[in-house]
């Protein structure tokens, strides 16, 4: 018996039309591709049944039946799970006592990949590639690519890259006027890498959703996008200082630890600064939400804990306090006694004034 297999690895026919699969049977099998090309007329995967279906009709020297498997939309390894599973579904229907033979259609190369799924539940006799024929016209051609085109992946995809080989011609002319030759490759140079890395990470939704947190932000009366504005600012300014505090070093090559020592001992207040206002910023918009809760009052005085702590070591280290293992013996005692302190006192307030629980009550009464 010839079992003549349909293959639709990302599941088109159940996305679009909701039928269960497998499907089995000519007449089954008719009525879902016709729901397929009702659903989606360009999907490919309709010119897949109707094959099966052709060489259903055209077989005449055996037995024969025709059926459509799936997997999942994403198409991976859980897919081809999906398919075998489905084999033996369609397997164990076929009321024969025949060797059953598998001739299996696809669309495309990416469908083939589950073949040694099926082929290690039912010898294959063959495999039917279906390739649609277009017109060759130009007006075909022009409106192919403008379906192409339309498409918003394929035109991120195809258009920018073009965009920016297209300008390399310009931007080396605008080089040369300027007398900067060098500089032309380098900005060709950095925004080709920077397209790679946006298209290669896959930055595009982690930018559409930190704009969408902006803009709620904005609008919804939010301090903390301005705290953190502030605080970035001060990370800068931190930055600067640490580079400041490097270069004053006696030594013009310092080694790289101390040198980053000096960078820590610049930067430290500045940089928890900003942490500070960035917790203040979070805590008084938890507090408006009405989901502040008292430990939240800690990250503040951590901040600062260890801000203390990096500064006194850093000095030490330095050689910059005239205290030496004085400062640093006090530095780290105040770091710690801030830490337990702030810990201590609002885990008590959390204790003794649960306003999570008040606000249960409140919504239960």
């Amino acid at each position: 018996m010839l079992l003549i297999l349909c293959v639709d690895l990302d599941d088109d026919l159940g996305r679009k039309t909701g039928i269960q699969t497998p499907v089995i049977g000519r007449e089954a099998v008719e009525a879902a591709a016709v729901a397929l090309a009702t659903a989606d007329p360009e999907d490919s995967d309709v010119n897949v049944c109707f094959q099966g279906l052709h060489l259903y009709d055209a077989i005449d020297d055996e037995s024969v039946e025709v059926a459509v498997v799936t997997g999942t939309e994403s198409a991976d390894v859980a897919a081809n799970r999906k398919v075998g599973d489905e084999v033996d579904t369609v397997l164990a229907s076929l009321a024969t006592g025949e060797d059953v033979r598998a001739l299996v259609v696809t669309d495309g190369a990416q469908d083939e990949s589950v073949l040694p799924v099926i082929r290690s539940r039912v010898p294959i006799d063959g495999v039917r590639r279906v390739v649609v024929r277009q017109a060759q016209d130009l007006e075909s051609m022009y409106y192919t690519f403008k379906q192409v085109l339309a498409d918003p992946e394929t035109r991120g995809t195809i258009l920018i890259p073009l965009g920016i080989l297209l300008l390399i011609y310009p931007v080396a002319i605008v080089g040369d006027y300027l007398g900067l030759p060098g500089s032309t490759l380098g900005v060709i140079s950095a925004l080709l890498g920077l397209y790679v890395l946006f298209r290669g990470l896959g930055l595009e939704n982690a930018i559409d959703r930190g704009l969408e947190r902006i803009r709620v932000s904005l609008f919804s009366g939010r301090i903390q996008l301005v705290t953190y504005v502030v605080a970035a600012a001060l990370i800068v300014v931190g930055g600067v200082g640490g580079l400041e505090t490097v270069e004053s070093l006696a030594d013009p090559e310092p080694a790289l630890l101390t040198a980053g020592v000096a960078f820590v001992y610049g930067a430290v207040q500045w940089v928890a600064a900003a942490g500070v206002v960035a917790a203040l910023g979070r805590i008084t918009d938890e507090y408006l939400a009405g989901s502040f809760q008292w430990r939240y009052l800690n990250a503040p005085f951590y901040v600062l804990s260890i801000a203390i702590v990096l500064h006194g070591l850093s000095a030490f280290f330095l050689d910059l306090s005239e205290a030496g293992w004085s400062y640093l013996a006090v530095t780290l005692t105040t770091g710690t006694l801030l830490g337990l302190a702030s810990t201590l006192a609002f885990a008590v307030a959390e204790e003794r004034y649960p306003r999570e629980r008040e606000s249960d009550s409140e919504i239960a009464g």
